[in-house]
């Protein structure tokens, strides 16, 4: 271990032993401040010019045998970044980490993490930027740029460094065997254990979450000993840039090859994600994307551990409420959030076509669904506030999906266009809000990307129940969320999280909401449905990131 990653282990021991403990517990605790009021005021204040001060011009970065520039972002809030990265040469970049990786394998787990977690507090440190660069490469709003690109993206990162080292810290350096041979002389053995990393890892970044999806695969590969290649969407280079940055001077400074972060940006036109994915030495990607992608990185990269989150249909099942403003209010809060364009956004909600029971009385399928339409209707009333939660609509796709699904059942909402107070080419678009019959499968039971959901018919609660069963079997969902006065309901929904393996929400009406997950309390995802083959963040994620490689040898006899 260099002397400097010495000093980032011992600098940052006491956040290693907080996330620890809270992994342990599942308590809430955070190391990095969610409110701009924590942050140096100069920084805060002065982002959004930091940010200009990046754009229309290159980002240097370590790059092995780079020769072209790449870099088309085009900001969801209407205008061109201008920003152009180097593109490494793939061969050469794959013989820079291959040469850099036995020093950082043999430097230990503790140098490691020591030098992640130095990552990670510089990182915080420019959150205040970051959340700009996150906001004008993914249309998430101001604050929610800051805290999900930022801190939120940290403490994802700081749970999958913990993960690592508790996993790492599991197997001794050296052991001594001793097996009694009766009246003989014992059997002794002298044992030694190494941390082998698997390889290059590659890790591919999605435009709507380029840093929260990013850190947890990135993390938990460098700190078992595995070189990074940070492949951004085209789209959303600049946070994963901005990343690597910092992890290649903090790597730098520790005295190791700044290469083993790199970034390989590439253009819509050109991809390289392919290649980079089936090179032999590529032995870890973690993918965040599509449904065909994914299933295409499963089914071919078959030379290395792929954990992939995809798409899947998260749905809501309501069977009875204590205070249905309550839930409207929360759902309308859901559905709003980020346009839905977030990986737990609800798309299916299934209410019985007789209707609900509540604390004011009966009330009909079209009463509830009409209520929720109104909520969001009444949420978004105010244009700034509306565009404060919205954000904009990453991909043009994505605005000309809303469009093509109205046809696909009776719209209770329709989708509208605003206009940001701030930037008046913003792609700002409100939810669609559709009502279908349970037969309409084909509508439904299909991942519609974007601000749009539909309000299910179904004969009873136990046929929602049975739909979801079916339809989470399929496709899989990463969030279920379920509401009912009814303690026996209550298991039942309990009984259908875990047979499709989807996190369960029950009976939301207050400030936490479906669609958000906490670091180091919460299970993003679980790997045990279509929609993702993995967890954020838990053991299993970490653990096939390196393999245990023993040596043994007699112990010299005693004199």
């Amino acid at each position: 271990m260099t002397q400097q990653a010495q000093q980032f282990f011992e600098r940052h021991r006491d956040t290693l032993e907080g996330a620890v403990q809270a992994i342990n517990s599942r308590e809430f605790w955070t190391p990095y401040p969610e409110s701009l009021k924590k942050y140096d005021e100069d920084a805060v204040k002065g982002a959004p010019a930091a940010f200009e001060a990046l754009c229309k011009q290159p980002f240097s970065l370590v790059s092995p045998g780079a020769s072209e520039r790449v870099g088309a972002e085009v900001s969801p809030y209407g205008f061109e970044l201008g920003i152009t990265y180097d593109q490494p040469e793939t061969a050469a970049l794959i013989d820079a980490m291959q040469a850099a990786m036995p020093a950082w394998r043999d430097a230990g787990a503790k140098a490691r993490v020591g030098v992640c977690l130095e990552i990670l507090a510089r990182l915080n440190a420019q959150s205040p930027l970051i959340g700009q660069a996150v906001m004008h490469t993914s249309g998430q709003a101001p604050m929610m740029a800051f805290q999900a690109g930022a801190p939120h993206a940290q403490d994802r990162g700081l749970e999958a460094v913990t993960y690592a080292w508790q996993a790492m810290a599991q197997v001794p350096e050296t052991a001594q065997w001793v097996k009694p041979q009766g009246k003989h002389d014992p059997l002794v053995m002298n044992k030694r254990f190494h941390i082998v990393p698997r390889g290059i890892s590659l890790v591919v970044a999605c435009s709507t979450f380029p840093t929260w999806n990013t850190y947890p695969g990135l993390f938990a590969s460098l700190a078992t000993g595995n070189p990074v290649i940070v492949k951004p969407h085209p789209g959303a280079i600049l946070p994963v840039a901005m990343t690597v940055k910092v992890a290649q001077d903090v790597l730098a400074e520790a005295g190791f090859d700044p290469a083993l972060v790199t970034l390989a940006p590439d253009s819509l036109e050109a991809p390289v994600t392919k290649e980079l994915a089936l090179h032999p030495a590529v032995k870890l990607i973690d993918f965040t994307g599509s449904n065909a992608f994914g299933e295409w990185l499963e089914q071919n990269a078959t030379q290395a551990q792929v954990f992939t989150e995809k798409a899947g249909i998260n749905s809501v099942i309501i069977d009875s409420v204590a205070d249905l403003k309550a839930v409207t209010r929360n759902l309308a809060f859901t559905l709003s959030l980020y346009s839905g364009q977030m990986c737990t956004t609800t798309q299916a909600i299934y209410v019985p076509k007789g209707g609900i029971e509540t604390a004011e009385g009966h009330m009909s399928f079209d009463q509830v669904a009409g209520a929720l339409a109104k909520a969001v209707e009444k949420f978004l009333g105010d244009n700034d506030r509306a565009c404060a939660v919205l954000g904009a609509i990453q991909a043009p796709a994505t605005a000309e999906r809303i469009a093509a699904c109205r046809e696909l059942g009776e719209v209770l909402l329709d989708s509208e266009s605003r206009e940001h107070p701030q930037f008046p080419k913003a792609r700002i678009h409100t939810p669609l809000l559709l009502k279908v019959d349970a037969g309409q499968r084909d509508a439904f039971s299909e991942e519609r990307f974007g601000p749009i959901s539909f309000v299910i018919a179904t004969d009873s609660t136990a046929h929602s129940i049975e739909l979801a069963r079916e339809v989470i079997g399929e496709k899989g969902a990463i969030t279920l969320g379920a509401y009912t006065t009814d303690e026996a309901v209550a298991e039942q929904f309990e009984q259908l999280a875990m047979d499709v393996a989807a996190p369960l929400s029950l009976n939301l009406d207050g400030g936490v909401f479906v669609n958000q997950s906490a670091a180091f309390s919460d299970f993003h995802a679980t790997g045990g449905n279509p929609a993702a083959n993995a967890s954020l963040c838990d053991q299993a994620f970490v653990a096939r990131r390196f393999v245990v490689v023993q040596s043994r040898r007699h112990a010299p006899a005693e004199a």
